[in-house]
């Protein structure tokens, strides 16, 4: 997931109904202590090479490279990624969804750090960080595609990356239902734009109107009766640049509120199309026999700005979208006419109990959900693990679990070691 953060979905105790991801939850582990880097790139650079963002020369956003150690945005060969790891040890490699650990090519490439380079077999989804839902901008393999269809017809960015993620399991299993394979899918949402169908948006009228502050205290109650937070867990303090709840005007309330609205209908949509792909693996008797890792890359993002904005892009400016302005969208946000972004206040709630947001090295920036479900090695379903975890610890947990080694060299290349530690003992075992 992608901008989600500590107290937004349903199984760590936030208000937005995700009974697909609770599903995985209830038949595995909640980890309470995952932490990631506060941006997009370096998590995923930690997340796939299980080593430390600076090592893989991914240390901010791949959009902005410098000349600096570490900050040149080209993800290192020193590095391997697990999909490169687990090709050589014949497995089936895919990515579906965002990739945003390339700096922008031309048709031209190079491509040799697009999914296809580091280990991908196949690919389907958006090398940016961000993409219009309802228009996005597509590659395949290192191509670039139109979308299927329109909005008018159906179409939404992430059922469309679902539907390639079972195309690519359907056809290896097809050929050789016995050959293991690697899936990374990574979703759009919920970054902006905030783009989800209609129904899912309307679902939450009117839950959000008492505002970010008692959802905060709603949230933490939640969490502390789930025990994902101790007993004894107090608020952060409200972030003085967000407005109190109920000093705000009426105009300011309603359009706040329907900015809410959107994103929790955009996490909703999404966890339906996570149950889509649960579904594909149950049918097709591989639910029990797959290892599942859910993580969010960073806390909640505060690049709306204190109003939230119909268009993201105005934020990114340093431009600041006034209430009329919004108000006058209030009912196309969401939509394929808007480009949204709540406003900071949701993203204070969003990261209950922590400080701070996204791009912040507060617990609000890096403190984030993860869940691992795996039957095969997970008898304490639904057990709570506050060990210490990072991004950078998946890697070495996969390999330990398969009885792999990371190489010492790859494709000729020296590479450096692991720099995450194995957290597959916590699996079996809750100490």
């Amino acid at each position: 997931l992608d901008d989600v953060g500590f107290g937004q979905i349903g199984c760590f105790g936030g208000p937005i109904e995700t009974p697909n991801i609770d599903r995985l939850a209830e038949g595995g582990l909640r980890y309470t202590n995952f932490h990631t880097t506060a941006v997009c790139s370096p998590t995923r650079a930690c997340l796939l090479t299980g080593r430390n963002h600076h090592s893989t020369g991914i240390s901010f956003v791949a959009d902005m490279p410098t000349g600096y150690p570490g900050y040149n945005m080209n993800l290192s060969k020193n590095t391997a990624t697990l999909a490169d790891m687990l090709k050589a040890n014949g497995f089936n490699t895919f990515a579906a969804g965002k990739w945003h650990l390339s700096p922008y090519m031309s048709a031209a490439g190079p491509f040799d750090t697009w999914p296809t380079g580091v280990g991908f077999e196949k690919y389907y989804g958006f090398i940016g960080g961000m993409t219009n839902q309802w228009y996005p901008d597509l590659t395949s393999g290192t191509t670039s595609v139109d979308p299927p269809a329109t909005p008018e017809e159906g179409y939404h960015l992430s059922e469309d990356i679902v539907d390639h993620a079972i195309g690519f399991i359907r056809d290896q299993q097809a050929v050789d239902p016995a050959n293991p394979y690697f899936l990374y899918l990574s979703f759009g949402a919920c970054h902006a734009p905030h783009h989800a169908p209609q129904n899912y948006i309307d679902m939450y009228k009117g839950k959000f109107d008492q505002g970010w502050d008692e959802v905060r205290n709603e949230t933490l109650a939640r969490q502390k009766a789930m025990g994902i937070v101790p007993e004894d867990t107090e608020l952060s303090a409200r972030d003085p640049d967000v407005k109190a709840w109920d000093i705000l005007s009426a105009d300011e309330k309603k359009v706040f509120a329907r900015e809410q609205e959107v994103y929790a209908g955009f996490l909703t949509h999404t966890d339906a199309q996570i149950g889509k792909f649960l579904e594909y693996l149950e049918l097709t008797g591989q639910f029990n026999n797959t290892m599942i890792v859910l993580i969010s890359d960073n806390g909640a993002s505060m690049e709306g700005g204190y109003n939230g904005t119909s268009n993201n892009y105005l934020w990114y400016n340093y431009i600041d979208e006034n209430i009329t302005s919004l108000i006058s969208k209030i009912d196309e946000l969401g939509g394929p006419k808007t480009y949204p972004h709540y406003a900071i206040g949701w993203a204070m709630a969003g990261n209950t109990p922590f400080k701070r947001y996204k791009q912040n090295t507060h617990e609000g920036g890096i403190h984030d959900p993860m869940i691992v479900y795996y039957p095969v090695l997970i008898k304490d379903k639904g057990g709570i693990r506050d060990q210490y975890t990072h991004a950078v610890d998946v890697v070495p947990t996969v390999l330990e679990i398969l009885g792999l080694e990371a190489p010492d060299t790859y494709n000729g290349y020296i590479q450096k070691p692991i720099e995450g530690l194995s957290f597959a003992n916590s699996l079996i075992d809750s100490d």
